[in-house]
């Protein structure tokens, strides 16, 4: 008994040390705003799937804004709408 406590002294004091998960390293994975596509590239209203994936992944939306792949999708006015119809932000992103 004496040495699970300590070993879950040891686990405890070492996320106290090193701390929880980064939140910089969200899995950022375009693919999930699939769902978007309607939105993004056609206007349509954005659906609650979409605004839901839209924030999981909001911290690498400057990430895919800088990206050629999907920068055309992502600084574009319809992608500003959808971004404002989910309630989010629009990045500042870095040039």
């Amino acid at each position: 008994m004496a040495r699970v406590a300590a070993v879950a002294m040891c686990a405890l004091l070492a996320l106290v040390v090193v701390g929880p998960p980064s939140v910089a390293a969200q899995d950022c994975d375009a693919g999930k705003l699939i769902v978007c596509a309607a939105a993004i590239i056609g206007g349509a209203e954005p659906s609650a799937s979409c605004c839901s994936n839209l924030k999981a992944q909001q911290g690498c939306l400057c990430k895919y804004a800088s990206n050629p792949a999907y920068s055309f999708y992502i600084n574009s006015p319809t992608a500003r709408k959808t971004l404002t119809s989910c309630g989010i932000p629009i990045p500042t992103c870095p040039q």
